[in-house]
C-alpha cells in the first residue's frame, strides 16, 4: 500500500521558544505530552486522552517555526518511488525517509502504526474543539501542479477544481484525524508552506480560550480567526463543527 493509512503533523519549535510553545499546544488541544526521545531530547508526542496521536512537536536549532507531515504507509521505499514519479525530491534516510513535494513541502513516510481517530475536546464551559487540518499555502504559480501531487500521493479526491479558486480541499477518509486544505496565494512564487486549523463550535469562546493561553490575535475573517502561537507560528480557529466520527 503506498498511500497513506494514517497522516500526523509535526510543530516544528526553534529551541528558543519550545519549551513554552509546547505547553501553549498541550493546553490547546487537551493533550499529554510524552517523554521526549532523540539524540537531543528533540521529539515529543501530543497524547489525547483517547483514540492514537496525530499531533508531535520537533525543536529545531535552525530555520523558523513551520510544521510539516508524516505520511504513514506500509512501504515507505514503494510510497516514496512513487512520490518521486510524481516529482516529489528525496532529502534523506533517517529509518525513515524525509520528503519533499514539488513545491517545497518537507514531508516524511513512516510506518508507525495508528487507526483510532480521537474526540473532540470539551471543555469545561461546555465548547469543544479540535486540531484537524493541515492547509497547505501554495503560490499562484504552482498551485494546480501542487494540488495534483497531493490528490495523487494520497490517493484522496480532490474537491473543488483548483483552476481560479483560492481553496480546494482533499477528502479524507472517515479513520483519518486530520483533513488537508490546500490554499492558494497572492504571491506567484516561493515554497510551500503549511499551518494547522481547528475547528471550534464556539470560535469567539474558542479565541479568548487561546488569547488567555498567550497567542496574539492576527486577523478576523467571516469564518476564521487568524492567531500566532507563542513560537511565532500563524494558525486559524474555524467555524467547521468538530466532527467525532464519518467522512469530512
Amino acid at each position: 500500500m503506498t498511500t497513506p493509512f494514517w497522516i500526523s503533523a509535526f510543530i516544528d519549535l526553534p529551541t528558543t521558544s519550545f519549551t513554552p510553545a509546547v505547553s501553549f499546544w498541550r493546553e490547546v488541544t487537551g493533550c499529554a505530552l510524552s517523554p521526549l526521545r532523540g539524540d537531543d531530547r528533540q521529539f515529543g508526542t501530543l497524547l489525547p486522552p483517547d483514540g492514537d496521536d496525530y499531533l508531535r512537536v520537533q525543536q529545531i536549532r535552525d530555520g523558523a517555526p513551520g510544521i510539516h507531515l508524516d505520511l504513514h504507509v506500509t512501504d515507505p521505499r514503494a510510497s516514496a518511488a512513487r512520490a518521486l514519479a510524481l516529482g516529489a525530491e528525496e532529502v534523506a534516510d533517517r529509518g525513515h525517509l524525509v520528503m519533499r513535494s514539488p513545491g517545497g513541502f518537507v514531508f516524511c513516510l513512516v510506518t508507525h502504526a495508528a487507526h483510532r481517530r480521537p474526540k473532540p475536546a470539551t471543555w469545561p464551559d461546555g465548547t469543544t474543539s479540535q486540531v484537524d487540518q493541515v492547509c497547505l499555502d501554495i503560490p499562484s504559480g504552482s498551485y494546480e501542479a501542487e494540488c495534483a501531487f497531493w490528490e495523487a500521493v494520497t490517493g484522496w479526491e480532490l474537491l473543488g477544481p483548483p483552476t481560479g479558486s483560492e481553496f480546494a480541499s482533499l477528502r479524507r477518509p472517515a479513520d483519518i484525524p486530520l483533513r488537508l486544505l490546500l490554499q492558494r496565494l497572492g504571491e506567484e512564487s516561493g515554497p510551500v508552506r503549511g499551518h494547522l486549523d481547528l475547528a471550534a463550535d464556539d470560535r469567539p469562546a474558542e479565541v479568548m480560550r487561546h488569547a488567555a493561553l498567550g497567542a496574539v490575535l492576527l486577523h478576523e475573517f467571516p469564518e476564521w480567526t487568524v492567531l500566532r502561537d507563542p513560537a511565532g507560528s500563524a494558525y486559524c480557529i474555524t467555524d467547521r463543527r468538530p466532527v467525532t466520527d464519518g467522512p469530512g
